[in-house]
Parts: C-alpha cells; sequence; structure tokens
C-alpha cells in the first residue's frame, strides 16, 4: 500500500476517481492498437496496459487479454533489480522483457515511464504488447531452442530515454536485430505514446484533486476488490481440491506426456494454488515464466470463477487488491518455474490448461460457476518468409477455440478462452498487407462437440494458404487430451492440424508444436480446434436444442437419437416427444 497519509474518501467522489483511473487504461490500450502498425496488437489487441503506484500495485489496468493483466507488477520488480543507472528520473522511458526478470515471456516488451509530480515519483504508467518479432531462432514464435538466449533480444531495465534524451545506439540496436524492424519500432512508439499519455493524464488527476486523495481513493479501491474477493472465497469450504491431467509433449520429445497437477487449498479467506507434481522444466521454450504468466494465470481463473461481471451484484476493480489472496507455489525447476537460463518463451498453452484444471478441481464446491473442459489450448501460429528484396514479412495469428458447456447455457463456439479473448485478423487485412489467402475459416463439422444438458462449443477450423516459400512455427495442446464433460457431460474434441499443398500431394498430420516448419508456395495448414465438453446429463437436454443442433449441422441425426436419446422426424423438422421420451427412460434404465 502507498504509504502516504490516507482518508476516507465518500462514495461519489470514490466513483469518479474510479472511473477516472479506469478511463485512463482504457484510453492508455485504445491509443497502442490505433496507432500500432502489427496485426497483432493494432487487430488481436494482444496487450495491456495501465497505471501503478511507486510499490508497484496495479490502481488499474485495461480490459484487454487476461494473459497481460497482472502481469506488469512482476516486469516492475524486474526492472527494479536491473534498471540502468539504478534509478529513475523524469523523462525516462524503460523497455523490459525478460523471463527471469519478472516478464511474461520474452516478445511481450513492456514500456514503463515513471510518474513524477511536483518533483517526486509517485507511480508508473506502463503497457506491454506482444511483438512479431525480436530475433529469435525462428520469426515470430519459438519452441524448440535450448536456452532464453535463442528466444531473441532481452532487455532487463534498459532505458530508450534518459531524462528526455533518446538513446540512439540502442534503437538503432532493436532496428538491427528484428525481422520486421519497421513493425518492431514502430509497435515500440506507440507503446512509448500511450505511456506517455497515461502519465499525463494522472498527473492532470493529480493536479484536480491533489495527491493524498487520489491515492487514498486508490488504496480504497484495492481494499475494496480484495474484500470482495475474501468474501467469495470464504464462502467456499475450507479444503484441498485436486485434478489433473497431461500436455501433449514438449515440442521435441514426442509422445512424452508432461504431467499437470493443480491442488487448490482453501483456506478462510485464501486460496493457495500448488502445482507440485507437474513436470520437470523441459529442454525446449515450452516452459512458464513464474512471476509474468503461472500466478497471473491463477489471478485470471480466480477472477472468472469468483468476480465475473456477469454474475457478480457489482463490477469489482481489476486491481492489485483482486490478487492479494491469491497465492501459487511451484517447485524451482518446474515446467510452471523454470531456472534460468532455460527458454520459457512458449508459455500459453500451459497456462490456459491450468485454468481449466482449477476449475475442474473446484467443480464439487462450485458448480453454478465452473464449466466444462474448454479447449484450453491457444492455437498460436507464426507465418513468416523472405521478399524477392530480401526482407522478411511476418504474421502471428492467434487462433479461437471453444467453451465447455455451462450450469445455464451451451459453450461459446469459435472464441478465444479462459486466458485470452485476442480477437481475430480481419481476413482483408490478411489480403492486404501478407502473401497470404485463408482458404477456410468456418466451424468445425467432421466432429461433434462434448453433449450435455448444455453442450461443449464448436471449434474452428482455419486453413491459411501461403503463397511464397516460408517457415510456419505452431504452438497448441489437447490433440491427445479430450477436454472432458462434466457431472454427465460427454467429453469434447481433440484439436487436430495437417499440413498439405493446393496443387496436390500428401497431408501431413502435425503435431500439436512443431517449429521452424519449412514450408512451399501453396502449401496450407489446417488447424481444427477442440471442442468443449457437456454439462450435465445429455438425456436433460431440451429436445428442440437437439433438433436444432441437427438442423445446424452440429450433429447428426444418428448422434441425436444414440446419445440424447431425440426421436426426430426430419421431413416435418420436428420432435417426436413421445417417442423421445420412452427412449430416454430406457436409456436411463439401462445406464
Amino acid at each position: 500500500m502507498n504509504m502516504m497519509k490516507t482518508q476516507k474518501i465518500d462514495p461519489i467522489t470514490l466513483q469518479v476517481i474510479r472511473g477516472s483511473i479506469e478511463t485512463i487504461a482504457e484510453e492508455m490500450a485504445h491509443v497502442l492498437f490505433r496507432m500500432s502498425f502489427s496485426s497483432i496488437i493494432r487487430e488481436s489487441e494482444d496487450l495491456g496496459a495501465g497505471l501503478f503506484d511507486k510499490d508497484f500495485n496495479t490502481l488499474c489496468e485495461s480490459e484487454s487479454t487476461p494473459m497481460h493483466i497482472g502481469s506488469i507488477p512482476g516486469y516492475l520488480n524486474g526492472i527494479k533489480e536491473s534498471l540502468d543507472d539504478g534509478e529513475w528520473f523524469d523523462g525516462d522511458v524503460v523497455v523490459h522483457n525478460h523471463p527471469y526478470y519478472g516478464a511474461s515471456h520474452t516478445p511481450d516488451l513492456a514500456i514503463v515511464i515513471p510518474i513524477f509530480y511536483q518533483g517526486e515519483l509517485v507511480g508508473y504508467s506502463a503497457n506491454t504488447a506482444h511483438h512479431i518479432d525480436i530475433g529469435a531462432a525462428t520469426p515470430g514464435l519459438i519452441i524448440d531452442v535450448p536456452d532464453v538466449f535463442a528466444e531473441g533480444m532481452l532487455f532487463a531495465g534498459t532505458k530508450l530515454y534518459r531524462k528526455g534524451k533518446r538513446n540512439d545506439t540502442m534503437w538503432n540496436y532493436i532496428r538491427r536485430n528484428s525481422r520486421a524492424a519497421r513493425q518492431l519500432v514502430d509497435d515500440i512508439e506507440a507503446q512509448i505514446a500511450s505511456a506517455r499519455l497515461g502519465a499525463k493524464r494522472f498527473k492532470e488527476l493529480l493536479e484536480r484533486y491533489g495527491k493524498d486523495l487520489v491515492f487514498s481513493a486508490c488504496n480504497q479501491l484495492m481494499d475494496y476488490s480484495e474484500a470482495m474477493l475474501r468474501q467469495r472465497i470464504s464462502a467456499i469450504p475450507d479444503g484441498e481440491y485436486r485434478a489433473e491431467g497431461w500436455l501433449d509433449d514438449d515440442g521435441r520429445n514426442r509422445g512424452q506426456h508432461l504431467p499437470v497437477k493443480v491442488c487448490v487449498r482453501v483456506i478462510g479467506d485464501r486460496i493457495e494454488v500448488d502445482l507440485t507434481g507437474s513436470a520437470p522444466q523441459t529442454p525446449t521454450a515450452y516452459n512458464v515464466p513464474f512471476e509474468g504468466s503461472t500466478k497471473v494465470a491463477a489471478f485470471a481463473a480466480f477472477r472468472k470463477l469468483l468476480l465475473d461481471t456477469a454474475t457478480s451484484p457489482s463490477r469489482v476493480p481489476s486491481n492489485q487488491g483482486s490478487f492479494r489472496p491469491i497465492s501459487v507455489i511451484a517447485p524451482k525447476g518446474s515446467i510452471f518455474n523454470p531456472e534460468s537460463p532455460t527458454a520459457a518463451e512458449a508459455r500459453f498453452t500451459q497456462c490456459n490448461y491450468m485454468i481449466d484444471l482449477i476449475m475442474k478441481a473446484m467443480a464439487p464446491v462450485l458448480p453454478e460457476e465452473i464449466i466444462a473442459g474448454s479447449s484450453a489450448s491457444i492455437s498460436f501460429a507464426s507465418y513468416a518468409g523472405v521478399k524477392p528484396d530480401g526482407n522478411y514479412w511476418v504474421f502471428l495469428e492467434v487462433n479461437e477455440g471453444a467453451y465447455g458447456g455451462r450450469p445455464q447455457s451451451d459453450g461459446p463456439d469459435a472464441i478465444d478462452n479462459l486466458m485470452a479473448n485476442t480477437r481475430n485478423n480481419p481476413l482483408e487485412d490478411l489480403a492486404m498487407h501478407i502473401p497470404m489467402i485463408c482458404e477456410r475459416y468456418e466451424l468445425r463439422d467432421d466432429v461433434a462437440p462434448g453433449a450435455g444438458r448444455y453442450r461443449g462449443g464448436i471449434g474452428v477450423v482455419k486453413a491459411q494458404r501461403i503463397l511464397t516459400d516460408g517457415i510456419i512455427t505452431h504452438e497448441s495442446e489437447r490433440h491427445t487430451n479430450v477436454p472432458w464433460g462434466i457431472f454427465g457431460g460427454k467429453p469434447g474434441a481433440l484439436g487436430k492440424c495437417d499440413i498439405y499443398n493446393v496443387n496436390g500431394g500428401e497431408t501431413r498430420s502435425m503435431h500439436s508444436k512443431f517449429h521452424g516448419l519449412a514450408v512451399k508456395k501453396d502449401d496450407v495448414m489446417a488447424y481444427f480446434s477442440p471442442c468443449g465438453g457437456g454439462y450435465g446429463s445429455p438425456l436433460e437436454r431440451d429436445p428442440q436444442k437437439v433438433l436444432d443442433d441437427v438442423l445446424d449441422g452440429f450433429c447428426t441425426p444418428e448422434y441425436a437419437l444414440s446419445v440424447y436419446g431425440v426421436v426426430l422426424d426430419l421431413d416435418a423438422e420436428t420432435v417426436d416427444l413421445a417417442a423421445t421420451e420412452s427412449r430416454r427412460s430406457r436409456m436411463e434404465t439401462s445406464a
């Protein structure tokens, strides 16, 4: 908590301050994605932005992807250990991305600007954004590399500006060490503009209301978020709640599953997430930085479960208070807490799967809050090639998945889930800027989603054709571990990935992760994301909804009969209710 004179703020003023700082964070995010050049920031909005006090507490953050929310305090602590000159000056701009100094992973560069008010350092304006290439071993993304130094440029408390003076040597270094230098530099400039705006707006707020009032309000808001989360935790019976599963492989050692074990301890009004027993760190980049990603995934899981805006009586601010009741244990040297210099760039799917397991573990005591197994994978693909002029083109894409069935409704189809909510990249934008064509983009029609009272969501299939020779790297999961059904629901469907050429030849079935694959002109990568599991018994599903699914092509009449026990008259497009009731009764008896 900020150590300064505090005062009790009346509710109206408190909401004015809250609205002001949250608007600042959203404006920072808006400026960042509007000014950026690479599609992963400009269109997908893979970013986070906010304000922080001098003790690194999150005062507010933009409502961006959960992979970024809660990560910046880790960056700030890492900067404290590594800062150029060892101190902050007015006019400084710092870039930071070192995973062993608190960063989420290397492509997520943070830009941090100190906020000085009347000559005193009072806080920080900061943002993070995912960059398309920082000079790693392969373009865009990496998996099978030996150590963190193969992940590209590492910045630890590095000043791009010192006392307002531009460090041209560092800017030239950045420009000369990326395959997409123009986009990288321009996107960093957009981050700087965003952070400067945040600092400017916050100082205007301090000028208007005074430092003591503003920070007293911020502290009160953090205490409120903490109290609301502790109140929800207190309603859960104390105990240990466990779930476990596995990840496909580490991107190199095929067929060797990686165990993931989650134990959630509810202790009064706090929660401890213990990952002991999960796989040892891998020899590839398929590891998770502890401070910037593992802890953030736990924060995201319980914010979703206990502070969801749609199910809460009031919206709880996303600030440091909502992180305080959650602690995380991951043994040093494990996949969720690797030791330096182990590579740790490919950390997406592990975080999503960890959240999925947390929900599974909490199902017995939170049946109305949890959902069935989701795709929980995050398909992240990098496409790259060399232009005739010798320069690279690089494109990053996050593909959608699907949620599991929910307590009151079906799982949403074709959507980012759990720890991601990046937007899809418009196909028109792709065609305008990148030598690629989308051959297919639609809901999967080769499998049925998990059956249940509320069925699982349907995954997406996206097929991208590359128009030059090039390189593809792909990270995903759940090619061997199907999303589970819950409370009698059926499992969903596995993901898969194929490579083929539009001019003929064999179709190659790919592993969920592959690194630096050389492809030819007109090769296509077709990704099929997993489908979610079902919630509740399929025999309890509204027969009309089963008919709708059949008419929409989401399942076959035979599936409706054998799994849901629903008898259809497809000519009349109606349900035979009497025959359905009789069949379901027989199915329940024989079960």
